[in-house]
């Protein structure tokens, strides 16, 4: 939803996507990458590498639409909903720092 609404032009600085769903679990023709092509703020993806809403090659292909700057941060082994607290503050903070 957040992505959406920086789509639309909601005015901001960035966009953290935590775990994005990039489609349902099982259907990879099931995109929801329409609006990407309408953000244009830096964005940064953390999500793990076991995620079955996206695979890394899968999220780094379709954020290639993304007209702005674009990090990726994987969380090696990690389902959808990452247990690793620490390592996704780490990632953000690690992010909005730079």
């Amino acid at each position: 939803m957040c992505s959406m609404l920086v789509a639309a032009g909601e005015p901001v600085a960035g966009l953290v996507l935590l775990s994005y769903p990039l489609h349902p679990p099982g259907k990879p023709d099931d995109l929801r990458i329409d609006h990407f092509a309408d953000i244009t703020v830096p964005t940064l993806f953390v999500s793990g590498t076991k995620d079955p809403f996206a695979s890394p090659e899968e999220l780094e292909r379709h954020a290639g639409a993304i007209t702005g700057p674009v990090d990726f941060v994987w969380l090696d082994g990690e389902p959808h909903s990452p247990r690793d607290d620490a390592a996704v503050v780490a990632a953000v903070a690690g992010w909005l720092g730079r």
